[in-house]
């Protein structure tokens, strides 16, 4: 597929090639060479490098969160802090529907399960349900005093979950927009949180340095993992195992800490960064993790030892990672503007797509694990081709 943006282009140089001859000459002049512009000079917004295949532009401003569809391998969804959200498609230049109403900016996307609705969570703290196929607004949800942090829904079912600025983790029916729980406990916005994958606990993380682990129904407070040895400072991010036994959680002081989900307690704990960690992922076909950290590294870890197998440096801090489907491979988006494909099993950096002009903030892999959407403070997003990394 091409670049729209290239289309256009394509489309000037059918004119046709214009020739002179030496009577057309009025006046030959010197120039300098110093007075020459570079062939390749190109304007701020133009990057000299870009790999993508396909770039959405109808944002116009930065750009925060992107989420591909689960079950459309063409459907994407961006928010920023333009206040505004869009489903788009990949490889279609002229289609676009905006999700409309947020005040603030829009923070973060999720899709359900099966892929039929949208949830889109805004600083203004407020969650909207968008039906995916029609394109309409299907509810709006309410409730939380300050902005949404994330959102994510149940694995099997149209409940929605959100964590906010004002310590409150709230639970909806997004089908009939009926409040279910709020949670409340933690002593500061709550940065990160998900169902386990068996729907049955919730686990959310703060910037109190706390991890909270609830019964959604009931609302129960199961545990609080807080203190030596957990965290000594906010929790960053998130990850839990496919059988729902361990939560992962990274921080703003460089740790990452594996709590026993039914216990509450710290069972290990991976030691290696030297500032804030910003993404933790699990690999979805060996037992290894993956994290990226403000000290510009991303450290693959073998999980059964605690030890790390490899460390991948880049040229800035790492703010986002993605696996990609059941490979071996991750990428990674760095405050350099790069995405980063990496072969965890060797620690080599198999491929840098350029394209980006500032920091990359979210990741995405579609629903056939053959395009990798990023979106950047540069106001864009990007589709980057890698099915020769499934």
């Amino acid at each position: 597929m091409s670049n729209p943006a290239h289309d256009f282009h394509e489309e000037e140089d059918d004119q046709g090639e214009i020739f002179l001859d030496e009577d057309d000459i009025i006046r030959e002049s010197t120039v300098d060479d110093e007075d020459l512009p570079d062939a390749d000079d190109q304007s701020v917004d133009e990057p000299d490098d870009d790999d993508s295949m396909h770039t959405f532009t109808g944002h116009n401003g930065e750009l925060y969160t992107v989420v591909c569809s689960p079950t459309d391998p063409t459907l994407v969804a961006t928010g920023g802090g333009d206040d505004r959200g869009f489903l788009w498609r990949i490889g279609v230049g002229d289609y676009a529907f905006e999700l409309q109403g947020h005040k603030d900016s829009v923070s973060s996307l999720s899709f359900s399960t099966d892929g039929l609705l949208l949830a889109s969570g805004s600083l203004d703290g407020i969650i909207q349900i968008w039906d995916v196929a029609n394109g309409v607004l299907k509810k709006t949800l309410e409730g939380p005093g300050g902005g949404i942090e994330w959102v994510r829904w149940h694995p099997r079912g149209h409940l929605v979950l959100a964590g906010s600025e004002d310590c409150t983790v709230w639970m909806w029916n997004a089908d009939n927009g009926s409040y279910l729980n709020m949670f409340s406990g933690h002593g500061s916005n709550v940065s990160c949180g998900d169902f386990t994958p068996d729907g049955k606990t919730i686990c959310t993380g703060s910037a109190d340095a706390t991890l909270r682990i609830w019964n959604p129904k009931s609302g129960e407070n199961i545990h609080v993992i807080q203190g030596h040895p957990y965290h000594t400072a906010g929790l960053t991010c998130l990850a839990i195992s496919s059988d729902s036994t361990l939560a992962y959680t990274g921080s703003e002081d460089g740790s990452i800490h594996i709590v026993n989900i039914t216990t509450g307690k710290v069972v290990s704990s991976l030691s290696s960064h030297s500032d804030s960690v910003e993404c933790v992922g699990l690999a979805p076909s060996s037992p290894w993790a993956a994290t990226g950290s403000m000290d510009k590294k991303l450290v693959i870890w073998d999980l059964p030892s605690s030890s790390a197998r490899a460390t991948c440096e880049h040229e800035d801090g790492v703010t986002c990672l993605t696996w990609l489907g059941q490979s071996n491979y991750l990428a990674t988006g760095c405050g350099d503007g790069k995405v980063r494909v990496w072969d965890s099993r060797s620690g080599d950096c198999v491929r840098t797509f350029s394209g980006h002009t500032e920091t990359i903030q979210s990741l995405s892999v579609s629903a056939n694990q053959e395009f990798l959407v990023s979106v950047s403070t540069d106001g864009t997003a990007r589709v980057f081709e890698i099915a020769e990394y499934k």
